[in-house]
């Protein structure tokens, strides 16, 4: 048999919708399987022991309607016996269609019930502390007969990456025997970016409160805002700060992470990556994405989050978060550190040490 599951897009859906070939591979164990990915998700998923084979959505394939009709035709080729669409947009569509697969999984839209033998509805609340992410994803194996089960995303890195991450740290002067976080600085974009002022803010309190050491998490072309964060903090602050020691590639920062105590700050890829790695986490959420569906396997202490939602619930009353996207800068400004201080002091607690 041999399975396609198709996952585009952002690095944390590719993550998350790994667990499917966890499921597949134990009720299937002689099943081949194969990811459909963008390319530049692949280092998350990279070495992971339940998946055959990787294909790979290019940049090329995306921006031309032809190359994405070649590939969709390369895919029927394979000869695929069930494809499993996570994804479910036009591009899937198509590719699933031109598959011939006999199965064919989505998720339920009135416009693709011809294409997809089993249409999934999605759930909207859920009981399970998982997360609707992983709910919702698991439910897509059902047609298959396999049972839900709340399988955890896993990244697999090699001895010699974490290895190569320590000696970075020792170089830099940072010691494994101090407390040692890594902050989300930045997100995807700015309405998924807590104010750069209000972060400061927190990496202050943060800093006061454990006496740790604090590496930022941002990539090059983000260069600008993360030092206006940097220099936003406090003098004191500054000096628990490692600003020039991060990961140059999306590996060097997972194994970097690998050796954190926790990775606070606004949730997304990174906070996703770190669960994955059995890292703590301190999650600030976008005002307009849904906590619901993101906020994986919660408990105290472990892995916790904060939501406007959660203090001002009236602001929400009679609409649903991704209806407020266009609101996202103004819900922000609402959104003060002051608001989750008690709840991030006690997820710190454990962490703090003496001077």
């Amino acid at each position: 048999m041999k399975i396609l599951v198709i996952q585009q897009k952002m690095i944390g859906d590719v993550l998350t919708s790994s667990i499917l070939f966890e499921a597949l591979c134990e009720e299937y164990p002689n099943a081949e399987l194969h990811y459909l990915i963008n390319t530049h998700t692949y280092p998350v998923v990279e070495n992971h022991p339940c998946i055959d084979k990787f294909i790979f959505f290019t940049p090329e394939i995306e921006s031309s309607k032809k190359a994405l009709l070649q590939f969709a035709k390369s895919i029927q080729k394979k000869e695929f016996d069930v494809v499993v669409d996570v994804y479910s947009k036009i591009s899937s569509n198509i590719i699933t269609l031109f598959s011939g697969a006999k199965t064919k999984i989505s998720y339920h839209k009135w416009y693709t019930t011809l294409v997809y033998n089993h249409n999934v509805k999605r759930l909207k609340v859920t009981d399970r502390n998982c997360g609707l992410a992983i709910v919702n994803r698991m439910q897509l194996l059902e047609p298959l007969g396999i049972s839900f089960n709340a399988i955890r995303p896993k990244i697999y890195l090699t001895n010699n990456e974490v290895e190569d991450a320590k000696k970075q740290l020792k170089s830099n002067n940072i010691s494994l025997s101090k407390p040692l976080f890594m902050i989300s600085v930045l997100g995807s974009g700015l309405n998924k970016t807590y104010p750069l002022d209000y972060m400061a803010s927190v990496i202050d309190e943060i800093a006061a409160t454990t006496n740790g050491q604090i590496l930022f998490n941002y990539i090059p072309n983000q260069l600008v805002e993360a030092e206006t964060i940097y220099n936003a903090c406090k003098p004191e602050t500054r000096k628990q700060i490692y600003f020039d020691v991060f990961g140059k590639s999306l590996r060097s920062f997972l194994a970097l992470t690998s050796l954190c105590n926790a990775i606070i700050g606004n949730e997304g890829g990174a906070i996703n990556m770190a669960k994955a790695l059995n890292i703590k986490t301190f999650a600030i959420f976008a005002p307009w994405i849904d906590k619901q569906t993101w906020s994986i396997f919660e408990k105290n202490g472990v892995n916790e989050s904060v939501h406007l939602k959660d203090y001002k619930p009236e602001i929400y009353n009679g609409k649903i978060e991704k209806d407020m996207k266009a609101e996202a800068k103004n819900l922000y400004i609402q959104f003060k550190p002051e608001l989750f201080k008690d709840k991030l002091n006690k997820f710190l607690k454990p962490f703090a040490v003496t001077a």
